[in-house]
């Protein structure tokens, strides 16, 4: 089958087996390159397939030489429909990862279930021993507690409605976009769904069932971002999911001992997540611009490897006032949020495409699904199962 991007509203419907294949293999070679480091060698992520999740699984296995487990929630390929992008970059991650004699197992399933912390325990304890490393990097759109009630996320501010530029990713115009506010039952839902409760679960979890090293570490993501985006980031919705995050890292280091909890704060990124929330492109596009004028833009592969050789593992790990690992130090420098804000004041339908990355954004978005990749043929028959 010839595999092409279908892009519906702000999510492409399929993805491109080689080319996911082709872009894990690259991050790969990033990781290869970079400074090998004493960092743990028995590495659980739970959220391993696509995004930071993926290339915290990369970092991992091919700056640390670790065996790695990770736990996705995936669809595989019907015949007639492609699978889901990260099922491919799994596939991919773990044959690549055999080729270079390093232990590759994935878990499909919902990671906020009883039934896949049971069988991830189960397989540690057959296949690893101990994990020294836990990184939690779970992205759901809902959650299913365990007597069946269901939690949905919203993307919506606290408080009052926000309106404010936006970018119209349809016919490249610059419009109004207003985010309205969220009810006190999608705040508890977003909370529930991206917040810290299951991420204490699985810690608890894995230390009853003695399947934790002494001394492990854990790492969970968030992002900040600048005031400009603060009523649908920090302020909202999601920022009340992160607040809760960052008191569950507390939480994990009062009552866990031998288990040290990081927080880390890391760049804007364009996500499926990221690119249905109006705005939020905009300040992206514009901030690659920037960052890439200075050569000190970052993907996601960019951003674990310095995670692993420069914050988690060189010594102390240096955090800021709250106890926080901050990846996101390149992209809140003074210099650069001064020059997007200059860029913001002026940017209209008129010039977009001269001040800001609408073509990096539109690359690192088909990139996700495997496509526009240089060096793949997408003229080219593919087997999508």
């Amino acid at each position: 089958m010839v595999v092409e991007p279908k892009v519906r509203g702000f999510i492409c419907i399929t993805a491109h087996p080689e080319g996911c294949k082709e872009n894990v293999r690259r991050q790969i070679e990033y990781a290869k390159a970079q400074e090998k480091k004493e960092t743990p060698k028995k590495v659980l992520v739970i959220g391993c397939s696509t995004g930071y999740g993926l290339a915290s699984r990369i970092s991992a296995a091919y700056i640390g030489g670790a065996d790695t487990l990770g736990v996705m929630f995936e669809k595989e390929s019907n015949g007639k429909r492609t699978a889901t992008p990260g099922l491919y970059n799994t596939r991919a991650f773990e044959e690549f990862a055999k080729q270079d004699g390093l232990y590759a197992k994935s878990i499909n399933g919902d990671a906020f279930s009883k039934e896949i912390k049971d069988e991830v325990i189960e397989t540690i304890k057959n296949d690893m021993g101990k994990v020294d490393m836990v990184i939690y990097s779970l992205a759901a759109p809902r959650r299913t507690m365990a007597d069946g009630t269901v939690y949905q996320s919203s993307l919506k501010t606290t408080g009052e409605d926000f309106t404010q530029k936006s970018w119209n990713l349809e016919n490249d115009t610059i419009c109004e976009a207003t985010i309205p506010s969220a009810t006190a039952e999608e705040i508890e839902g977003t909370v529930k769904v991206m917040g810290g409760e299951d991420w204490v679960d699985w810690i608890e979890a894995l230390k009853s069932a003695d399947v934790l090293a002494d001394n492990a570490i854990t790492v969970a993501y968030s992002y900040i971002g600048p005031e400009l985006t603060y009523p649908v980031y920090y302020h909202g919705t999601i920022g009340k999911a992160k607040d809760h995050l960052y008191e569950s890292s507390k939480k994990i280091n009062d009552q866990f001992d031998g288990v040290k909890a990081y927080i880390s704060v890391n760049k804007a990124l364009v996500t499926q997540a990221s690119s249905a929330i109006p705005i939020v492109p905009l300040y992206f596009s514009i901030l690659y611009k920037v960052m890439k004028a200075k050569n000190i833009h970052e993907g996601c592969i960019e951003q674990m490897a310095r995670l692993f050789t420069e914050k988690l593992f060189n010594g102390s790990v240096p955090v800021d006032e709250k106890g926080m690992i901050r990846l996101d130090d390149w992209e809140m420098r003074e210099d650069v949020q001064s020059e997007v804000m200059d860029i913001w004041g002026k940017i209209n339908s008129d010039n977009i495409k001269e001040l800001a990355d609408i073509d990096g954004y539109w690359s690192d978005f088909f990139n996700m699904f495997g496509f526009k990749i240089d060096g793949v043929d997408y003229t080219k028959d593919v087997d999508i199962m």
